[in-house]
């Protein structure tokens, strides 16, 4: 019976927070129309607002579930895009609290739904290393946090790469970017996350080493995950340093955080898709 009820508690929790944000996605959608039409469709901000804050309450009870002891934690690749999506949901609601930045809503919204769905098609099967003590807790939730602050930096960086390509075209305005967010600021929220996500980032590799000499007795262990977790913090070293003493800017720094950001990817969730999904392991 109890584990019925954890399951239908889940299910209940997971699938209420999945159509709350496919609901923030659709009243938040970007609309063609002009700016006359627009006012003709009442609400739609609000609604949308409401809804994402709602989604967003409903997601975090899933999180509360397993650190109540009623779900069994997992750290499989679809949580991890799970969390890493509610991070970011969290972080763009602060920022919209004072920036302009209803474009994004809608792709964050829907990506949210996403990531839950597939928590359901990939269920729990993935838990801590047994002896791995608080260092790995540590380390992977630092780790997600990381994930969630570059992929707002990612998220922020589309935007900006798509606001300087209509200013080359001479177009007014970029849809789904409020005219009332410059451009300057809008790279400067893109590097700050990037730069607290490296903060994160650096953190949980120092607890990753901590974990590992525990169990294997060396810093860290020669494989895949490694490799690119490192890769990606050195790439997102150079892009601080690069900016910060070489002024770079425009498209080079987007190249460098786009391709950092997605050997970070890879480091976790990329190797854990992998293994779960294609290797079944």
């Amino acid at each position: 019976m109890g584990l019925g009820y954890t399951e239908n508690m889940w299910i209940l929790v997971n699938g209420t927070a999945f159509t709350l944000y496919l609901l923030a996605s659709f009243f938040a959608r970007p609309r063609l129309a002009t700016p006359v039409r627009e006012a003709r469709i009442p609400g739609t901000r609000d609604a949308a607002t409401l809804f994402m804050l709602l989604a967003w309450v409903a997601h975090a009870c899933s999180f509360v579930l397993v650190l109540e002891g009623l779900h069994d934690p997992d750290f499989g690749f679809a949580p991890a895009l799970s969390l890493t999506f509610w991070l970011v949901a969290a972080v763009y609601w602060v920022e919209s609290l004072y920036y302009p930045l209803q474009g994004l809503r809608a792709w964050i919204c829907l990506l949210a739904a996403i990531s839950l769905l597939l928590t359901w098609f990939f269920p729990p099967d993935r838990l801590a290393p047994h002896g791995a003590g608080i260092e790995f807790s540590l380390h992977w939730a630092l780790g997600i946090a990381a994930y969630g602050l570059f992929g707002a930096a990612v998220l922020h960086g589309v935007m900006l790469r798509s606001a300087e390509r209509a200013l080359h075209r001479r177009k007014a305005r970029v849809a789904g970017l409020s005219p009332q967010l410059p451009l300057m600021t809008l790279e400067k929220l893109t590097y700050r996350l990037a730069t607290l996500g490296f903060v994160f980032l650096s953190a949980s590799l120092v607890f990753a080493m901590l974990f590992s000499t525990r169990l294997f007795g060396r810093p860290f262990e020669f494989n895949h995950q490694t490799v690119f977790g490192v890769a990606s913090w050195l790439l997102f070293a150079a892009l601080l340093l690069g900016r910060g003493l070489l002024g770079w800017r425009g498209r080079r720094a987007l190249r460098w955080l786009f391709t950092a950001s997605a050997l970070l990817l890879l480091s976790y969730v990329g190797s854990r898709f992998v293994l779960q999904v294609i290797l079944h392991r």
